[in-house]
């Protein structure tokens, strides 16, 4: 079992950046597939990035792709997202997700969740 806690979510103007983190407890983390979701008010929960558990293969959603990076670091039991060039509809709740096993872009398929980190940028 993982227990997952987002934080470094805030307030950004267009175009700026920041960088998610998720702790992750527990000796097991890296025998998880870590991946990171948003879930806008109204609107149902959509993949954004997802790593596999080495870290070596990662797959991000069209709509983030070349400017979110996702990273994980097994010795520190800890997730990231970087983010750049955020626009407005990048506001959302984003959540870290584990699954043990391959990598999925299905929230069904994750086990673990974390509680969110709000994201907004103003345009």
């Amino acid at each position: 079992q993982v227990q997952l806690v987002e934080s470094g979510g805030g307030l950004v103007q267009t175009g700026g950046s920041l960088t998610l983190s998720c702790a992750a407890s527990g000796r097991t983390f890296s025998s998880y597939a870590m991946a990171w979701f948003r879930q806008a008010p109204g609107k149902e929960r959509e993949f954004v990035s997802v790593i596999s558990r080495s870290g070596t293969s990662t797959y991000y959603a069209d709509s983030v792709k070349g400017r979110f990076t996702i990273s994980r670091d097994n010795a520190k039991n800890t997730l990231y997202l970087q983010m750049d060039s955020l626009r407005p509809g990048d506001t959302s709740v984003y959540y870290c997700a584990a699954r043990q096993g391959a990598t999925d872009n299905s929230p069904q398929a994750y086990n673990y969740w974390g509680q969110g980190t709000q994201v907004t940028v103003s345009s």
